[in-house]
């Protein structure tokens, strides 16, 4: 049996354009991602506002700014971790940018609020931006800025270096949507019913409608 070598080095060829193809895609699909980390009380909420914005391309309820490794969510919540109920934001750019995000953000929660956010109330439930780098800093301490002017009140949320980022367990994830039964307060709910229930109790829209009005970019939907 003969093997035309020509036929080898054109199929060889083929492998090595559909290889360089491949790791092509996969640096213009990281490049038109950026990620943004921000505490806003309940992860939970702050996951459902943020994943119904157009250009976001995920929304994973977590742990940032502590010094325990791997922490639980039980761990955080009683405190003495050190870390805060975050959101990490995964965004395209091209269609909307950090400072939008980030406007959203400080229009979502109550930003004159040092010691939780509305009915949760602790450490673990304060607000706080995470920053990467110089770039970052900026952009978000422009954003603080201009949510003080606008309120007219002082904005304690403070502008942090990130530092590990720890996904909150499964059973956080998506809660606000999920389909399992829980027992609640109000009686066995599915996790969507127990959200909302949580949600509306907890006074988190009542306030941010009084403190910002119109300029609420998601309460309207509650």
């Amino acid at each position: 049996m003969t093997i035309d070598l020509r036929y080898v080095k054109t199929a060889l060829l083929a492998v090595l354009i559909a290889v360089g193809l491949g790791i092509q895609c996969q640096k213009a699909h990281a490049a038109g991602s950026e990620t943004l980390i921000v505490a806003g009380g309940c992860f939970w909420c702050v996951e459902s506002d943020f994943e119904s914005v157009a250009g976001v391309k995920a929304a994973v309820s977590g742990y940032v700014g502590g010094k325990t490794k791997n922490p639980t969510y039980k761990q955080v919540t009683a405190g003495g971790t050190g870390h805060y109920e975050a959101v990490k934001i995964t965004f395209d750019p091209a269609m909307v940018s950090r400072a939008q995000l980030l406007d959203m953000f400080f229009r979502s929660v109550d930003p004159t609020d040092a010691g939780g956010q509305f009915c949760d109330r602790g450490a673990s439930y304060r607000t706080a931006v995470f920053v990467a780098n110089a770039s970052e800093k900026q952009v978000a301490e422009a954003a603080k800025s201009k949510a003080q002017a606008d309120l007219g009140q002082k904005v304690v949320t403070p502008i942090l270096s990130a530092n590990a980022f720890y996904d909150a367990e499964e059973y956080h994830q998506d809660y606000y949507k999920g389909k399992n039964l829980v027992i609640t307060r109000f009686g066995p709910k599915r996790q969507s019913e127990a959200y909302k229930r949580y949600r509306k109790a907890c006074g988190r829209d009542k306030r941010v409608k009084q403190l910002w009005g119109s300029a609420a970019p998601f309460a309207a939907k509650y």
